[in-house]
């Protein structure tokens, strides 16, 4: 799959991209409405991919089972009405016409477009944007099968929901085009620190934007988060560069109450509102800020989380 660049006034606003896309991996990309937009226009000609857009609408005179079967008829899907019920944990909204289904269940319902799909690959812009956490396990559910045989990328501005199923995200924003890294190993487990360096004198970190020093008190900062070995470090709502490494500032933050949640993040946990389980082995942090941030939680750290919360 390849994007070609676009400028504007100047501005490279998207990179030249190519991704080598393989069935059995999700791939997600973190960006902002505008790039999303001109991702999705770059693809909506080309007749292997299925779009799937944010703002798409249904049947809504139709029931829910009326909607399943004209999909399969129009589609030619070998499958019941009364299994794909069943399989899309839909029964108890059978006879339930859409216009009349809760927000969540009714982008849920609309969703479920993509099972009938012909295309390889399917591009689906906010899926998870409008849907309760429910409705969010259900079509986790659905597109971890469908990845089986189709290649998935999502298009999202949440971190969140690219973790939920996508297996490698990227970033793509004014400085570009870059992988993160969500991996998680019990190698990457991080040396005990000593916990008596009572004596710290730090109470600034030093940032730097646009030429400009910003120095920030620790309570102020939210995470701080590696990507391909650059340092930001994120204030409400913001990001701001930092020339010391993440281990340095773990160091450094130990004793105002940071944690490093992740090989590459570290979390403010008095910033820390939910902790997210998907499944056996994957989690994320929410935060209390004013995005409503998500940072990923390494299996290997969950444990000494829970000991410092005492929960």
């Amino acid at each position: 799959m390849q994007f070609q660049p676009i400028y504007y006034d100047g501005e490279l606003l998207l990179p030249k991209i190519e991704l080598h896309m393989t069935s059995c991996q999700s791939i997600g990309i973190i960006t902002d409405v505008k790039r999303k937009q001109l991702l999705m226009d770059q693809l909506v000609d080309h007749s292997h991919f299925y779009l799937f857009q944010a703002q798409q609408a249904e049947y809504m005179r139709l029931t829910v089972e009326e909607l399943i079967t004209f999909l399969i008829k129009v589609t030619e899907k070998n499958e019941r009405v009364a299994s794909l019920m069943d399989y899309f944990a839909l029964k108890e909204e059978r006879k339930v016409k859409i216009k009349d289904l809760s927000p969540s269940k009714r982008m849920y319902v609309t969703l479920m477009r993509v099972f009938f799909a012909h295309q390889p690959t399917l591009v689906l812009e906010e899926p998870y944007f409008y849907l309760e956490e429910q409705d969010r396990r259900q079509l986790k559910r659905i597109l971890e099968d469908l990845s089986k045989e189709k290649q998935i990328l999502i298009l999202t501005s949440n971190l969140e929901d690219a973790m939920i199923s996508c297996d490698v995200i990227y970033r793509l924003n004014e400085l570009g085009f870059h992988p993160l890294d969500i991996r998680d190993s019990e190698e990457d487990k991080q040396e005990v620190l000593e916990q008596d360096q009572a004596n710290i004198t730090i109470q600034k970190i030093s940032t730097k934007r646009n030429d400009k020093v910003i120095l920030f008190n620790p309570p102020e900062i939210d995470c701080i988060e590696s990507i391909e070995g650059s340092i930001l470090v994120h204030v409400g709502g913001e990001n701001y560069a930092c020339a010391l490494t993440l281990t340095e500032l773990e160091h450094r933050l130990l004793n105002f109450g940071f944690f490093r949640c992740h090989r590459s993040y570290i979390v403010n946990l008095q910033k820390v509102r939910e902790i997210i389980t998907w499944t056996k082995n994957s989690y994320s942090l929410r935060l209390n800020t004013d995005k409503d941030a998500v940072v990923p939680l390494s299996r290997s750290k969950l444990q000494e989380l829970k000991a410092l919360l005492n929960i």
